[in-house]
């Protein structure tokens, strides 16, 4: 069965969302540590969550924060 990866829309500044970052700087994150989850416009997503962000693929990581994992067709 796949499963199917919700589509987010982009991030409203007025929810809570948790920080978008690009793969190259993981490095500066410890990703075993932080809250066990991610927000994306105030909805919880637990770790090793896929969301699509426009036709950006985002995973929840370790240390609470969204890493860039390329790019999604939608059609």
């Amino acid at each position: 069965m796949v499963k199917k990866i919700p589509q987010v829309d982009a991030p409203d500044p007025e929810r809570r969302n948790s920080p978008i970052i690009d793969e190259e700087d993981e490095d500066s994150f410890d990703l075993d540590q932080g809250p066990g989850v991610c927000y994306f416009n105030d909805v919880p997503y637990e770790i090793g969550a896929f969301v699509l962000s426009g036709n950006e693929l985002l995973k929840c990581e370790g240390a609470g924060v969204w890493v860039r994992r390329g790019e999604m067709r939608t059609d």
